[in-house]
């Protein structure tokens, strides 16, 4: 695919919406690409058509949508991608402009890219952060990552190295690119004699964050990750934006009809959400042994007893 061919960018920093123009039919097209399955896609494709419709577009009615879904498997995204732009539709939902150098910046990005992105990916140091204000004698810290997404698992990784070497820590990472991975990277947390677990923003595990609590408390490793889901499974704390991906979504499908009536992607600023929420899980702080400071205590958005 050809740079000029993109147009419109939305998403987050771990996965973008993205949109590409080709030439317009009498009724716009727009390819809808996702890495994940039709079944834990729905609330953000439903979120899609609402903004879609906040911008006067109905699927079936106006406007007709082409899915492309890779089901787990981040290696197809790119020939599925390509796909929908040789099928000249005039967008397409779902990309990671930022990480790729797309995106110039987020109140101009310029060119054919623009949309909404979330913190999430950049928030791992302050996880660490955080992980190590509970954990002050922890010297060895892992960092969980997908590695069938490179992107958002080097700029994480580079993260939580910089952030460890101010702290004095000694980080190591674990990767896991399936369910099936999960068992052994919590294996190898004991050969590394990690004292605490971060666990990075990405597709994967951003739709297994309950299993992902369940699987740490099981384990007794002092964990934080982005998703309140994740907190309230087991997992000992939470930090992350209150957005929401649906809400990112349902932003995007606005753009993407804005887009189509014709404004150009590069005068659309990238919106940013910031606001974000720490969660701690007493229940689970008291079952490890951990006695969680007050001055940690008193900048928690929730504390789950």
């Amino acid at each position: 695919m050809k740079r000029r061919q993109f147009i419109a960018g939305l998403g987050s920093a771990a996965a973008w919406p993205v949109i590409a123009q080709a030439q317009r039919p009498a009724v716009p097209v727009i390819g809808y690409l996702s890495g994940a399955s039709e079944n834990r896609d729905l609330a953000r494709t439903l979120a899609f058509r609402q903004g879609l419709g906040e911008a006067g577009f109905v699927e079936g009615r106006n406007v007709a949508i082409e899915y492309r879904r890779a089901d787990e498997h981040n290696d197809q995204l790119s020939a599925l991608a390509a796909d929908l732009v040789q099928r000249r539709v005039s967008a397409i939902y779902g990309f990671d402009p930022v990480a790729v150098g797309f995106v110039a910046s987020l109140a101009r990005p310029g060119g054919n890219l623009t949309g909404v992105t979330t913190l999430d990916v950049m928030l791992a140091p302050k996880r660490l952060e955080l992980l190590h204000e509970l954990l002050p004698r922890a010297v060895n810290i892992a960092l969980l990552v997908d590695p069938a997404n490179p992107v958002s698992a080097d700029t994480q990784w580079r993260g939580i190295q910089e952030g460890a070497r101010m702290l004095g820590l000694q980080p190591h990472i674990l990767k896991a690119s399936s369910e099936r991975d999960f068992e052994s990277a919590f294996a190898a947390l004991v050969q590394q004699r990690a004292g605490g677990l971060v666990i990075s923003s990405t597709r994967l595990f951003n739709t297994r964050a309950d299993q992902l609590g369940a699987l740490t408390l099981r384990h007794a490793v002092p964990t934080i990750f982005q998703s309140r889901d994740f907190a309230a499974a087991g997992g000992l704390m939470s930090y992350g934006e209150t957005t929401g991906r649906t809400i990112a979504s349902r932003v995007a499908g606005s753009y993407v009809g804005r887009i189509l009536k014709g404004e150009k992607p590069g005068d659309l600023p990238v919106q940013q959400a910031t606001k974000v929420e720490l969660i701690i899980n007493m229940k689970t702080a008291k079952a490890l042994g951990l006695t969680v400071p007050l001055t940690l205590l008193g900048r928690a958005d929730e504390v789950i007893e």
